[in-house]
């Protein structure tokens, strides 16, 4: 999954696709690198970010939806929390709806994606982007998010969502501190036995900054690499990146050394 951020404060490229010509250019150049899911986001969700109105966020995102939309049949995501944006997002063409709060901040949501029978994906956080950091002690970090994971699944199933439409996201760096994140990674396959795809965002974080020491997001893409690989080896089904053609060449060596069948992979 390509990152498309339409947003002047985005946390690693905020300010940089922001017009049409911009997002379009940056669509093609990750369709050209092999990317098989393109999410347009246009509420940031760094911490600390403030919320815009649904108009704004219906100004950023939907005139990007139909551009994309009218040039390729490339899967889009809308990433976005409001039923509003999702519903005029899915008529212009999105595919799918990624939901940082898994339902939980609009309760209309699952109604509406269920009249649409289209896929979500349901991430665990605490909070919201404003507070979100300051919500960061659990008991049983992962067998927390798993009840919060069962909690949304069972109502988005309660409204209507077919159980093969819905994926989920266990939340890297929501109301998650380094060790937290760290732990997550190692143990996705706790989330993995749920049954569900499992999607993780990790593109640039600030724990790969921490190991790194490096500040700047944008120069944090080996560090992405190394993560997502560990992801894949320990079940992550879609990895949300932001450099899409330094990415994919590792995402798909490592999907084939830890899993595929031996009879995949011959010549």
């Amino acid at each position: 999954m390509g990152i498309l951020n339409i947003t002047p404060d985005s946390f690693s490229d905020g300010g940089k696709f922001n017009n049409p010509n911009a997002a379009l250019k940056q669509a093609q150049a990750m369709i050209s690198a092999g990317v098989d899911i393109i999410d347009i986001g246009g509420q940031s969700t760094r911490p600390g970010a403030v919320t815009i109105s649904i108009e704004e966020e219906l100004s950023r995102v939907i005139p990007i939806v139909e551009l994309l939309r009218s040039c390729w049949d490339i899967p889009i995501s809308v990433d976005t929390t409001r039923s509003a944006v999702a519903q005029v997002a899915l008529e212009a063409g999105a595919d799918l709806i990624n939901d940082i709060s898994a339902g939980t901040y609009d309760p209309k949501m699952f109604s509406l994606l269920a009249s649409y029978q289209t896929p979500v994906i349901l991430m665990h956080i605490r909070g919201n982007p404003q507070n979100m950091q300051q919500l960061t002690h659990y008991g049983d970090l992962i067998s927390e998010i798993n009840s919060f994971m069962l909690r949304q699944v069972d109502k988005a199933i309660d409204n209507g969502i077919a159980k093969e439409k819905l994926i989920l996201d266990p939340g890297i760096g929501f109301a998650k501190n380094y060790a937290q994140n760290i732990q997550i990674i190692r143990e996705l396959k706790s989330f993995t036995n749920l049954g569900y795809p499992l999607l993780v965002g990790l593109s640039r974080k600030a724990f790969i900054g921490q190991i790194l020491e490096v500040q700047d997001p944008q120069q944090r893409d080996w560090g992405t690499a190394a993560a997502c690989s560990c992801a894949i080896a320990n079940g992550a089904d879609i990895l949300r990146v932001h450099n899409v053609s330094a990415i994919r060449d590792v995402i798909k060596v490592s999907d084939v050394i830890y899993r595929k069948n031996s009879t995949d992979i011959l010549p």
